[in-house]
């Protein structure tokens, strides 16, 4: 892994607005270049809005659908490499879906795996779970609830990894119109990333960056309005270190719009993977067997 500088971008993705989304999107990406970023992460289901009603519909096929077309021309534009979340569609069939471009094109994609609550309603869980190498380190994605699940950063770690990539568009907990009810929803949320993906990234001895939808997307017919269910995201970016150290993050107190950018350095990994501990080189795969089977009983 050489150094690289990654931003986060946690931001709204308002329902029914894709132009809006992805012309935000391009100035997000000049503020990113400009304050030094080489590689920008944006939100799960970014550019189409999480579960909306729709979704059929919206989806698009990758890498030829109008919105990667764009994606792929900020990238160039800009220099930089952009992961980005969308509805694929392949044969009739939805994905929730991360793009990963580049300044000379389209790379590759990541599929959510696990679908959580209502997201079954809409998209087919991935089965593949690749890194890809982008030049300065090599890169896998893990999206929002694959990240309950170890084995996945595990995997992705022992095919090379050096960052794992977190997009979330976490309804972690809901929030009323009242600001003391907002700030509580998101530190709430913000102290929920830590406790869970710190680890991760300790665990494996990689960089771990993180961001998450922010603001209430809109409202769905389907559920109530106070449903937990509704598109309302509280937000938060973080970016750990291999230790598990926290690098950066967004501020606790309000859900709004924003951005942080930090270097990963590589001596960092180095460290955590010179040390006599490195899990990678001390577990015991012989052992594990019982991962893989099946724990259901008819």
């Amino acid at each position: 892994m050489q150094t690289i500088q990654v931003a986060a971008v946690s931001i709204n993705s308002p329902l029914g607005q894709t132009d809006k989304i992805l012309n935000d999107m391009d100035g997000w990406c000049r503020k990113a270049a400009d304050q030094g970023a080489e590689f920008v992460l944006f939100p799960e289901l970014h550019v189409h809005g999480h579960c909306t009603p729709n979704t059929w519909e919206l989806a698009e096929p990758v890498p030829d659908g109008p919105s990667t077309r764009r994606i792929i021309a900020m990238a160039e534009t800009h220099q930089l490499f952009l992961s980005v979340g969308l509805c694929e569609k392949q044969r009739d069939i939805v994905y929730n879906t991360q793009i990963l471009v580049g300044p000379a094109g389209y790379i590759g994609k990541q599929r959510k795996i696990h679908c959580s609550r209502d997201e079954v309603l809409f998209y087919k869980g991935g089965r593949e779970i690749p890194v890809f190498d982008i030049g300065k380190c090599k890169i896998g994605t893990i999206i929002c609830y694959d990240n309950q699940f170890p084995e996945l950063a595990r995997i992705l770690a022992l095919r090379g990894a050096d960052v794992l990539l977190m997009p979330h568009a976490a309804r972690i907990k809901t929030w009323d119109n009242t600001p003391e009810s907002a700030a509580e929803a998101r530190r709430y949320t913000h102290d929920y990333f830590i406790s869970c993906y710190a680890m991760r990234a300790r665990e494996n001895a990689c960089f771990a960056v993180l961001t998450n939808q922010s603001g209430r997307a809109g409202y769905v017919e389907t559920y109530p309005k106070d449903s937990p269910n509704q598109p309302h995201h509280a937000g938060a970016a973080l970016i750990f270190a291999p230790d598990g150290k926290i690098l950066a993050s967004t501020q606790r107190e309000e859900i709004r719009d924003e951005m942080i950018v930090h270097e990963l350095p590589s001596e960092r990994l180095a460290a955590e993977r010179s040390l006599p501990n490195y899990t990678l080189r001390t577990r015991r795969p012989e052992l594990f067997a019982e991962l893989v089977r099946d724990q259901v009983e008819c």
